[in-house]
């Protein structure tokens, strides 16, 4: 048990680090490109990754303060409000267009480092709240949460991209958030676009969800100690 414990402490922590320094490079190509062409371009990416690590600083805490159902429920809360903010990032790929005098190609690997760190990021904080949900509720209650939220996201991702909401705004314009969404389902075809894209965003986060999942239960199941059985 001493040692299963080990190395879960030891991957947990390479997991952040590599996180971080993912991090970092992504920020190192902004400064690059801000140096080399005189210009404040895609800085608001900067922005849009520290927000895509808000979900999984939630989620650690809210792991980490389980034993208290108020802090548990406040911080699972705030993961939610927060976690589409993490593969909302994809969606960043619009703003990808040839700037001179930096290359083209330099702008896609930049673009593409902060896509592939939130989406990571996200996918983490998920894994730890599914976890949680598992072992307290079973693997069945685990899959059907984890998909709900993976839906909630590819929704909560349109919110923001083609109706500028924020996360936030929960809080500082919780009417007329809820408004605009109990407008969008009572009218459905006038919001086609919300359901189509929220569904195809759905389907593209559970796929690659599912693939991380299934590459974690490999490498439990390869480690020294571990049993045959995958992750809950």
């Amino acid at each position: 048990m001493n040692m299963k414990l080990s190395i879960s402490i030891r991957s947990g922590v390479l997991v952040l680090l590599s996180l971080v320094l993912a991090s970092g490079v992504a920020v190192a190509l902004i400064i690059a490109r801000s140096i080399a062409s005189h210009r404040f371009a895609y800085l608001n990416l900067v922005w849009n990754l520290f927000l895509a690590w808000l979900p999984l600083i939630f989620a650690i805490f809210a792991a980490r303060l389980r034993s208290s159902r108020l802090c548990f429920l406040a911080f699972a809360f705030l993961w939610l409000l927060f976690l589409p903010n993490s593969p909302y990032l994809v969606t960043d790929l619009v703003h990808l267009k040839p700037r001179p005098p930096v290359p083209f190609w330099f702008d896609i690997l930049l673009v593409q480092s902060f896509v592939l760190t939130g989406l990571l990021l996200g996918f983490l904080s998920l894994y730890l709240m599914h976890r949680l949900v598992s072992r307290s509720c079973g693997w069945r209650i685990g899959w059907v949460f984890t998909l709900v939220m993976i839906g909630l996201t590819g929704f909560g991702i349109y919110l923001g991209r083609f109706e500028r909401w924020n996360s936030w705004d929960v809080f500082t314009s919780p009417f007329a958030l809820l408004s605009d969404i109990f407008n969008m389902l009572i009218h459905p075809r006038a919001n086609k676009t919300a359901f189509v894209f929220t569904t195809l965003c759905a389907s593209f986060l559970g796929l690659t969800y599912l693939a991380l999942y299934a590459l974690a239960a490999l490498h439990q199941s390869g480690a020294p100690g571990s049993s045959s059985s995958p992750p809950d």
